[in-house]
């Protein structure tokens, strides 16, 4: 499988062309062609990648383009008709619900896998190792006062905090600022932001006293580069683990991450087989991503629910 990337103002975009594995036979040959346009939220494109490669070694002629210019910005592409997909680390909003019906465009949700959002440091900060939900708070929060590590605790460094995150189109910015602030989009606004969470783990691996935070894959991703700090919700410090996320005691800053496919797209044979082949496999092909496979009665649903737009 051969990778060639595309930059656009909407960010990266990655387009995977099938190649032939060995020699002769029928692999790949599917009859399908055509193309499925993904886009939305960088937490997700690794699963989307994921499927996206194996799909395609099935099917050769059809060319899978995956986007990650952010859960709202995938969103105004895509009730503007303009994707076939929508990656998002949150459920759709009101605001985008209306706009979609207003364009025409009907879809369906599909939850496709569970993340850990994780709270991240510098390999050499050996001071913070568990933040409360409240400090969190305190440091994200719009109205903060905090700029050092002296602030959040006095026995810390009087060091500046450089904060990394998610940008404002990221659904990881609105599930964290929600779940730590209390309000969707409530943050300060001094830090350094992308959607792209390969700038933020850039970021955080090259500074001793930053922090930042984003999906639980991206981490296991550079292990060696970061490192996780636990989290207090309220029953004591917990690190994000496969076993805490699916467990439920990493809370509150697990959720899920979904998938929409438009109405209109499924008419057409690509997009069908993409979406059957993606909840058919899903369970086996997200978690060497990081993530965390729904059951199959879960993807099950779902199929059949795509299965009833789609007609």
């Amino acid at each position: 499988m051969s990778k060639l990337w595309k930059v656009s103002g909407l960010g990266a975009v990655i387009v995977l062309v099938g190649t032939a594995c060995g020699g002769g036979g029928s692999e790949g040959a599917s009859g399908l062609a055509g193309t499925v346009e993904i886009d939305g939220s960088s937490t997700v494109f690794p699963v989307s990648e994921a499927l996206s490669e194996e799909f395609q070694i099935l099917n050769r002629d059809v060319r899978v383009t995956v986007g990650i210019s952010g859960t709202g910005g995938g969103f105004k592409r895509f009730c503007a008709g303009e994707t076939d997909i929508s990656n998002a680390s949150r459920p759709i909003k009101d605001s985008e619900v209306a706009a979609c019906a207003e364009a025409g465009v009907g879809f369906t949700e599909i939850p496709v896998a569970w993340d850990g959002l994780s709270v991240v440091a510098n390999p050499a900060n050996d001071f913070a190792q568990c933040l409360t939900v409240e400090e969190l708070g305190r440091i994200w929060g719009p109205s903060t006062t905090v700029t050092t590590w002296r602030d959040v605790r006095p026995e810390w460094p009087a060091e500046e905090i450089r904060l990394y995150g998610p940008g404002t189109d990221s659904g990881t910015f609105d599930y964290f600022t929600e779940t730590v602030n209390g309000e969707s989009g409530a943050s300060r606004a001094d830090y350094q932001a992308s959607e792209d969470d390969n700038v933020l783990v850039q970021g955080v691996s090259g500074d001793r006293f930053a922090l930042g935070y984003f999906g639980y894959a991206y981490y296991g991703e550079n292990a060696e580069r970061l490192r996780l700090v636990e989290v207090d919700g309220g029953a004591g410090c917990v690190t994000p683990s496969t076993e805490s996320i699916s467990g439920g005691t990493y809370a509150p800053l697990s959720r899920p991450l979904f998938m929409y496919v438009s109405h209109a797209s499924l008419a057409r044979p690509e997009v069908q087989a993409f979406i059957e082949f993606a909840l058919t496999h899903a369970a086996e092909l997200v978690v060497p991503t990081g993530y965390l496979a729904l059951s199959e009665e879960e993807y099950g649903a779902s199929l059949a629910a795509v299965r009833g737009a789609g007609r």
